[in-house]
């Protein structure tokens, strides 16, 4: 059974779908599959009738500074339902999402936005595009033409959020945990490929959205996911945690994690490292 902490903001579906389970879903019942990936991974092959969401284009407001917002802001809820309605999504319809890099590449942000917006049938594809591969499911290297059906309407993102100031009290404070969920060389300060200065918020911890997997790329036991993070935040109930990455994308893997955990859920900070390197923040290095 998964781990349990506090209040619970949780769907009763579970978040995870198995591809053997989804090969079986699709016999009984109309299934929205949405490919989050790369462009270059669906072009090339992808699950069959699955329609195709880009990070940049429908997932994100991509601004001209990123100071502001980071590298990834959420659009407005009113282009994301114009999104849903171009990929043949509606209230009703129950969507499972995968990409190519086991949830990490947008799977699980676009699991985040459809749950912001009030979705409750969303389920990301354990092992992405390689398990449902060796699961048997038929591929496709066509482009799919979803048929749009009505406007999806919701009024804003209903999902915890952090911003930035709050972020730089809240990782000094005792009542808080910031998580830090990128590689741990990025976090040291190490290396930095994408933004433009290297470290980590001071105050912030390190943990790696990669271990939420096993060695074949598929999310470990819930109830180990679970007692790691209660673990990690020593007392700090889940819902007071912080979860940021570069740019609000990958940090939405270890939010999907944690809910599969059945922790509660915790804060999103958008704007992540790629907003804070960009503003005049104490920045700290080493581990």
């Amino acid at each position: 059974m998964p781990f349990r902490q506090g209040l619970l903001i949780y769907s009763l579906m579970e978040p995870i779908i198995q591809p053997e389970d989804l090969l079986e879903l699709v016999k009984t019942t109309d299934v929205v599959i949405v490919d989050a990936g790369s462009s270059i991974s669906y072009g090339t092959q992808h699950l069959k009738g699955a329609v195709y969401a880009d990070l940049n284009l429908d997932l994100a407001a991509v601004p001209e500074d990123a100071a502001k917002g980071g590298r990834h802001p959420l659009p407005d809820p009113a282009y994301f339902g114009q999104v849903l309605s171009r990929l043949g999504i509606t209230p009703q319809s129950h969507v499972v999402v995968y990409d190519d890099k086991n949830g990490a590449l947008a799977a699980a942000r676009f699991w985040w936005m459809l749950r912001a917006a009030g979705h409750e049938k969303v389920q990301v594809l354990n092992g992405g595009l390689t398990a449902a591969v060796k699961a048997g499911f038929p591929l496709s290297d066509l482009v799919e033409m979803p048929i749009p059906v009505a406007e999806y309407t919701f009024a804003d993102w209903n999902l915890p959020q952090a911003y930035m100031d709050e972020v730089e009290t809240a990782a000094l404070g005792t009542e808080h945990v910031v998580i830090d969920v990128r590689e741990a060389a990025r976090y040291r300060g190490e290396t930095e490929p994408i933004d433009l200065i290297a470290g980590h918020i001071p105050g912030a911890i390190n943990l790696p959205y990669a271990g939420n997997l096993d060695e074949n790329g598929l999310f470990i036991k819930p109830e180990i996911i679970g007692q790691k993070y209660v673990d990690e935040l020593k007392g700090v109930n889940a819902a007071n945690a912080i979860i940021h990455c570069g740019s609000g994308v990958t940090a939405c893997h270890t939010i999907l994690a944690m809910n599969y955990a059945g922790l509660p859920m915790p804060k999103l900070y958008v704007g992540s490292w790629s907003e804070w390197s960009r503003n005049d923040k104490n920045i700290a290095s080493g581990s």
